[in-house]
């Protein structure tokens, strides 16, 4: 159904609305006061999973091509339509061109930040980086916010998370790092997780019961410390993982079916996202996986076509496809997105620098609808074109589907407010 606007910024049909409200005693003001509440009540996802392409890929070699560009800009690839007509994107993404209605593309995302740590933490927390105060990352927030299972870790990173993950937060919602990449048709031995070297449950208990021990000799000096309160809640969960056998066996890619598994290739990065469809699956709240290599200031075509776009493909593409045939993609929010993009200009080395005023964001899953381009950088990639979308919009769009109010203060140790998302709200046609 088509969707018109009157000039005050109301759609007709939800004119249409008002109109047959006011018959049962409810006016515009009330209207507006359900709509603005249902808005607030986010989406549909109970799990999400975050992929970060640490280093920064390329806006004009993927996923926001610009063919008609100068040489000097263009670069080497060309583009390929996909199965969204109208949406076309780079031609060494031929599986994620086939599902392309099961992600949004986000063009003209921009920031000024062009280096790597803060660009990180920027896109990573959905805020401005601050000298005196760190923000807590995606996982650490909806491990707070969404509970899990008590065997099952609330945020797993995949092979590690970022420094200092939980920002202000207690360590309790630190991420729980698998320290290496799955490997296709082997079960992960995961450290602090998996029983090697004839380990058996009944020592696992005796460890535990030594530590309760050591923890009563402390007394209440360990529950008034944040510090030791948050490592002895972060210790227990833990065990209590070890003890779990559906934890291990959420881990364990052997017992993944060959319907699934197939979906995907042999990369540790591919094989990363097939490990986040069970993880998310078993109860885990947000799953993060890196793909690292973009930072291609030198050989840029090279690099992306023989290694980092291939291993993109298999991996995301699969991602998509197994959460759909789990029947997890309207549950699961996915967010795919670097540090920034590269300069639309080609340096002397044939590679790309840092460029923060225009980047790519994916958006998928969790009620969010697929299969559009939202926004869009000018003629060259060189900015937004019309309207700019920050990455405190993106995170407040991510935070929505997933039901979690943006808008919520927390506390600092010292009492300061600060809400989740300061400055963001959420892409409307998202949302």
């Amino acid at each position: 159904m088509a969707t018109h606007h009157t000039c005050d910024g109301i759609a007709r049909r939800d004119f249409l609305k008002v109109g047959a409200l006011t018959g049962v005693g409810l006016g515009l003001s009330d209207y507006l006061g359900l709509a603005n509440a249902n808005a607030a009540a986010g989406g549909r996802a109970k799990s999400a999973i975050y992929i970060r392409l640490a280093g920064g890929p390329s806006h004009m070699d993927t996923f926001d091509m610009k063919p008609d560009a100068p040489d000097t800009h263009r670069g080497e690839f060309s583009e390929i339509a996909t199965n969204v007509p109208g949406i076309r994107i780079s031609e060494h993404l031929p599986k994620l061109a086939k599902c392309a209605d099961k992600y949004a593309i986000l063009r003209g995302v921009s920031h000024t930040l062009a280096a790597h740590r803060l660009g990180a933490e920027y896109l990573m927390t959905g805020n401005r980086p601050l000298p005196a105060l760190k923000y807590p990352t995606y996982g650490a927030v909806v491990s707070k916010e969404l509970s899990a299972p008590r065997d099952i870790p609330g945020s797993v990173a995949i092979p590690k998370g970022p420094t200092a993950p939980t920002g202000f937060l207690g360590l309790e919602y630190g991420p729980f790092e698998t320290g290496a990449s799955p490997k296709a048709g082997q079960p992960m031995n995961i450290r602090g997780l998996s029983l090697l070297n004839g380990l058996t449950l009944s020592d696992i208990d005796r460890r535990n019961n030594l530590v309760k021990r050591y923890d009563t000799a402390f007394g209440s000096f360990a529950g008034e410390d944040k510090v030791l309160s948050g490592m002895d809640e972060f210790s227990q969960k833990a065990y209590e993982m070890m003890r779990s056998s559906r934890t291990r066996e959420a881990f364990d890619l052997t017992q993944e079916s060959p319907s699934i598994s197939g979906l995907f290739g042999d990369g540790g990065f591919s094989q990363s996202c097939l490990l986040a469809t069970r993880l998310v699956e078993s109860g885990v709240r947000l799953v993060s996986v890196q793909l690292g290599g973009w930072d291609t200031h030198r050989d840029n075509f090279s690099r992306l076509k023989d290694n980092n776009l291939p291993n993109l493909d298999d991996g995301l593409a699969g991602l998509f496809r197994a959460l759909e045939a789990k029947g997890l993609l309207e549950t699961t929010a996915v967010f795919v997105t670097g540090e920034f993009g590269r300069t639309p200009k080609i340096n002397q080395r044939g590679g790309r620098d840092h460029y923060p005023r225009a980047m790519f964001c994916l958006l998928a899953g969790g009620g969010m609808e697929g299969g559009q381009v939202i926004g869009a950088s000018d003629a060259k990639g060189e900015g937004p074109r019309d309207r700019a979308i920050s990455p405190d919009d993106v995170a407040a769009t991510f935070y929505h589907a997933l039901g979690i109010d943006h808008t919520k203060e927390y506390h600092t140790l010292t009492g300061r407010p600060v809400m989740i998302v300061r400055h963001g709200r959420p892409i409307p046609e998202l949302v």
